[in-house]
């Protein structure tokens, strides 16, 4: 389960690192790698999607024992 969840963290990590190109420059990351409206580009966005659509579970977990305050914190105890 971990492996998933850090596998999950790092694709919706790179899927925000392309939104911020394409935001900020106007430059899609994953379609100058794969080519525009190909298969792959498209696999890597449904990737990128579930991945987001998985986090909500450790994130929801991550709330109910606040470990997102203690964060937010720095960590602090």
């Amino acid at each position: 389960m971990k492996t998933l969840n850090l596998l999950t963290l790092l694709i919706v990590i790179v899927g925000g690192v392309n939104w911020g190109l394409v935001g900020l420059f106007d430059f899609n990351l994953v379609a100058a790698i794969f080519g525009a409206g190909t298969v792959v580009t498209r696999i890597v966005y449904v990737l990128v999607g579930l991945s987001a659509l998985y986090q909500i579970y450790p994130f929801s977990l991550a709330t109910r024992i606040d470990e997102a305050p203690a964060e937010a914190a720095g960590g602090r105890r």
